[in-house]
């Protein structure tokens, strides 16, 4: 398990020693230097390096669900879309996030994938609206709305998961647009033009039905949180409920999925 280590003072050589016992991430400012180490380097073996007696050590906190290692939120671009902490300042057509428990931060390869996916169907789609299924701090939805998509449905079975993106879409003034209802695809009236779910391989092949059925004429779904090792099996499962596979994306064995409906 990662911990975080403080230190007082910046220096090069202690930036230089923490990269090289594999720090995971390192944060420096006028107060001193953090970082986030592997537990393969113990607090006494880089106290030991620095010629210190002892170092301050904390609890490390993950991000998305405990996937991501980081040591607190930063600024990142996904394609033109500029994703922010919302405790900074505001920036004009940047998305703010809570430092939120929820998954989805931008920081996953699952998330960048569905992000990028999106920044390309929703200018030739131009769908009216968006289901966003497991939609976990709401960045889909949320990055959907303003990519120019009127209005968007958010479901998550997460009642914390529906907070936090409840949060995420009043600070960025987009909370009349974005609906966010406990519960599954299951629970969803009507067909979307545009469908998203990132969420893991397991649920998105044991929701394929209500899923599909969800998706329009000529709709797209975009599917995500799936390991390159079990891609042909998601695959199998929504071609032969109907749907026609149009692209896929791949990061850090990671892929995202788009399919076409052929009715």
């Amino acid at each position: 398990m990662p911990y975080r280590v403080d230190f007082p003072r910046r220096e090069d050589h202690i930036l230089d020693l923490l990269v090289a016992l594999g720090a995971l991430d390192v944060e420096c400012d006028q107060a001193g230097m953090a970082a986030l180490m592997p537990d393969s380097a113990a607090p006494e073996q880089i106290a030991r390096a620095l010629g210190i007696d002892a170092i301050s050590v904390s609890p490390a906190v993950a991000r998305d669900d405990g996937s991501v290692w980081r040591l607190g939120p930063r600024s990142l671009r996904i394609g033109h879309l500029q994703i922010i902490p919302a405790r900074g300042a505001p920036e004009s057509g940047a998305l703010r996030l809570i430092d939120g428990a929820a998954f989805g931060t931008g920081l996953h390869p699952t998330t960048a994938l569905c992000l990028e996916s999106l920044q390309d169907v929703i200018p030739n789609l131009r769908p009216h609206a968006l289901l966003d299924v497991g939609t976990g701090s709401g960045i889909l939805a949320l990055a959907g709305l303003m990519m120019g998509v009127p209005r968007a449905l958010g479901i998550d079975i997460d009642d914390g998961a529906l907070r936090v993106a409840a949060e995420n879409a009043r600070i960025n003034a987009l909370e009349a647009r974005l609906e966010l209802v406990h519960g599954g695809p299951d629970i969803v009236p009507g067909m979307w033009p545009l469908v998203v779910a990132n969420v893991l391989a397991a649920p998105l092949i044991q929701m394929a039905p209500a899923l599909v059925r969800r998706v329009g004429r000529s709709g797209h779904l975009l599917l995500s949180g799936i390991p390159a090792a079990v891609e042909r099996d998601v695959d199998r499962v929504y071609k032969r409920a109907g749907m026609r596979r149009v692209c896929e994306r791949s990061r850090a064995g990671w892929v995202t999925l788009e399919f076409q409906a052929t009715w």
